[in-house]
């Protein structure tokens, strides 16, 4: 079974350099959302593994969707990429059940630490 990640950001240049890196693995199905809304909407249909998550996004924002995830009790790994690295929003996503936090523009060897470190790929 291949391993279901989403990555969630509004700017498609951030979204395409994850989906780059992660393409390189073949043994992943990804999918995308534009927006916390999005991302809820796929969350409540398929079952994810992965979360690649930006907070600052219209619609619902990142922490809407941890608080979203939750309240439901998903259970899926989230990795927040995001550029807004103040140390108080770093622990309410550390709270809200984030695995990490990455800053933006995301490392691929940073994203790959991450991923070995969880068992992921």
């Amino acid at each position: 079974m291949r391993f279901p990640i989403l990555v969630c950001d509004d700017s498609m240049m951030a979204r395409k350099q994850v989906v780059r890196h992660l393409a390189k693995n073949a043994d992943f199905d990804i999918y995308q959302a534009a927006n916390g809304q999005e991302a809820i909407n796929i969350l409540a249909q398929q079952e994810i593994g992965l979360l690649c998550l930006d907070l600052t996004m219209p619609v619902i924002d990142g922490v809407g969707v941890l608080e979203y995830i939750k309240e439901k009790k998903i259970e899926c790994f989230v990795v927040v990429i995001s550029a807004d690295i103040q140390p108080e929003m770093k622990e309410k996503v550390m709270n809200l059940g984030a695995l990490t936090f990455l800053e933006k523009p995301v490392a691929t060897d940073a994203l790959n630490d991450v991923m070995h470190k969880f068992g992921i790929r």
